[in-house]
């Protein structure tokens, strides 16, 4: 899956003490009417047990600049939970997400349902609210690298 491009986004989920995030490219729309949007998590990550819990989350999607966010959310350089929204701007969003001032969009999501295989669940979103950024070129990541499109 190396050799597949995809586009880079921040999942940020939990509410206070209990908010944490993942960088993740298996973000995507599964339908529109209704809105509904398909994240894969892993089902031993701190985001998954905040998703559960809270039943929220927001799919940041990141702009080419915003590299070290997306380190951040990946786990370099040893940061954790709520540690993670440091040096960036975040707003409140009516699921109780946060989303990235900046970014290329931020839909705002509370679980609908969740399919759970082998290591990763499969959570579906009902689309609450989507904030749309300027355009620009998107983070991606292909081989194990990133780049923009």
């Amino acid at each position: 899956m190396r050799h597949l491009a995809g586009a880079v986004s921040v999942v940020t989920a939990g509410i206070g003490d209990e908010r944490t995030g993942a960088t993740i490219t298996t973000a995507h729309s599964l339908s529109v009417e209704p809105e509904v949007m398909v994240v894969s998590i892993n089902l031993s990550s701190s985001t998954w047990a905040a998703i559960s819990r809270h039943r929220h989350f927001c799919v940041n999607v990141l702009r080419a600049d915003q590299i070290a966010i997306a380190d951040r959310f990946a786990g370099r350089g040893g940061l954790k939970g709520q540690a993670r929204y440091e040096g960036a701007r975040w707003s409140t969003l009516a699921s109780g997400a946060l989303a990235l001032e900046g970014a290329l969009a931020a839909v705002d999501c509370t679980v609908e349902d969740t399919i759970i295989r082998h290591s990763h669940a499969l959570i579906l979103g009902s689309v609450r609210h989507v904030v749309s950024g300027e355009p620009g070129p998107a983070l991606i990541y292909h081989h194990g690298a990133y780049g923009s499109s």
